[in-house]
C-alpha cells in the first residue's frame, strides 16, 4: 500500500554542482577578428566554443592522446576518449586550469607521468571515473575541491595522499576493489572540510576507520558490513545523510542506540537482514527498511519520545520529525498500525 511518495531532503549543494555555462553558437555574429583568434589557436581535434573562450571541448573525439592545451583554458572536457597517458606536455601553457574531466578513458597509473597533477596548483575539480587507475593517483593538487575516481580498479590508497587536500569537499571512490585493509586510521588525515565521501560497491566488511569530523553525507551501499562499532557517529557528529544499502547488517550487528543520532535526518538500511525497527532519533525525517526481514511494526516501541508527552506537547512541542517511512519488501501486512500514525504526526507518506 503506498500511501504516496514524497522526497523533501534537499541534499547538498555540491552533490552535482557544475560551473559551465551554456555554450552557444555564434558563428554569424562573430567578429572575424576574434573568431580567426580563437580558431588560431584551438587544437584541431578539438571545439573552442566563441561564446565560452575559456573552455576547451575535445570529448568524444577518439583521441589517444592530450592535445596542447591553449594558456586561456580553465575547462577541459576529454571524456569518452582512448586516451592512456597523461604527461605534462600537453599542459605546459595551461597554468589556469580550474575543472578537467578524463571520464571514460583508458588512463593508468603508469600513464600518469609522476608529478603532473601536483603542478595543476589551481585545479578544482578532477574526473577521473571509468578509466583503469589501481590506486588513488599521486601527489594531487592542493587546492582540489572535488575528486571523482567512481568505476575503477583502485585497491590501493597510498600514504598521506589526502594529507594535504584541506579544501576537498567531495571524494568518490565507489565501485572500486577497496577492502578494509586500504582504509587505515590515518587514511583520511588532512580532510578537514570533507563533506561527502562515497565508497559505496566496494568489498568493506567493517566500517571505515577516522572518517573526517564534517562529514555531511556517508555512502556505503553495496559493501558486505555487519556491524556498527559502538558510539561510531559520535567521531561524524555532522552527518546527516547516511547510506548502508545492501549490506549485512542484522539486529546483532547494531549498537542498541547505534542510529539514535541527532545529526542524522536522512537513513537508508534497505536491503539489509533487520527483523526488527532499530531506535532513532526524534530528529530523523527520512528512513528506509525496505526489503529486510521485519514482521511487525510497534509504533509505541519503536516511538523515541513518549506518546503520552507528545500529548503534554503537543503540536508544538518537541515532536518527532519522521516524514517518510519505507518499509515494503518485509512481511509486514497492512494497514498501518494505529500507533505508528500517533506517534510520528508529521508523516506525509508510508510506504508498506
Amino acid at each position: 500500500m503506498i500511501l504516496k511518495v514524497y522526497t523533501s531532503l534537499l541534499l547538498f549543494f555540491l552533490v552535482n554542482s557544475v560551473w559551465t555555462r551554456t555554450v552557444r553558437q555564434v558563428y554569424d555574429d562573430l567578429d572575424p577578428e576574434h573568431w580567426s583568434h580563437y580558431t588560431s589557436e584551438c587544437p584541431q581535434e578539438c571545439f573552442c566554443p566563441p561564446s565560452f573562450p575559456n573552455a576547451l571541448y575535445c570529448d568524444n573525439k577518439g583521441l589517444k592522446e592530450i592535445p596542447a592545451i591553449p594558456a586561456r583554458i580553465w575547462y577541459l572536457y576529454l571524456q569518452n576518449n582512448l586516451i592512456e597517458t597523461l604527461s605534462e606536455k600537453p599542459f605546459v601553457n595551461a597554468t589556469h586550469l580550474r575543472w578537467i574531466n578524463l571520464n571514460k578513458n583508458k588512463i593508468t597509473n603508469n600513464g600518469i607521468e609522476s608529478g603532473v597533477l601536483s603542478k595543476m596548483k589551481r585545479l578544482l575539480y578532477l574526473f577521473l571515473e571509468d578509466n583503469e587507475l589501481e590506486e588513488v593517483p599521486a601527489p594531487l593538487p592542493v587546492g582540489l575541491e572535488q575528486l571523482r575516481l567512481a568505476r575503477n580498479k583502485i585497491s590501493r590508497i597510498p600514504e598521506g595522499v589526502f594529507s594535504n587536500l584541506e579544501n576537498l569537499t567531495l571524494l568518490d571512490l565507489h565501485q572500486n576493489s577497496l577492502l578494509d585493509s586500504a582504509l587505515q586510521s590515518d587514511t583520511f588525515q588532512g580532510l578537514n572540510n570533507l563533506m561527502q565521501l562515497n565508497i559505496a560497491k566496494n568489498s568493506l566488511k567493517k566500517m571505515p576507520l577516522s572518517i573526517p569530523a564534517n562529514t555531511l553525507q556517508l555512502f556505503l551501499d553495496n559493501n558486505s558490513i555487519e556491524v556498527i562499532p559502538e558510539n561510531y557517529f559520535s567521531a561524524i557528529p555532522k552527518v546527516t545523510f547516511l547510506r548502508l544499502n545492501y549490506n549485512k547488517l542484522s539486529d546483532d550487528g547494531i549498537p542498541s542506540n547505534g542510529f539514535n543520532v541527532s545529526s542524522i535526518l536522512d537513513l537508508q538500511l534497505s536491503h539489509n537482514q533487520l527483523t526488527k525497527i532499530p531506535p532513532i532519533n526524534a530528529h530523523l525525517e527520512h528512513l528506509h527498511l525496505d526489503h529486510n526481514k521485519i514482521k511487525s511494526v510497534n509504533g509505541t516501541q519503536i516511538c523515541p519520545v513518549s506518546i503520552a508527552l507528545e500529548e503534554d506537547y503537543g503540536y508544538y512541542g518537541n515532536l518527532p520529525r519522521l516524514r517518510y517511512l519505507r518499509l515494503d519488501g518485509n512481511e509486514i501486512q497492512p494497514p498501518i498500525p494505529l500507533d505508528i500514525m500517533i506517534c510520528f504526526r508529521l508523516l506525509q507518506a508510508v510506504v508498506i
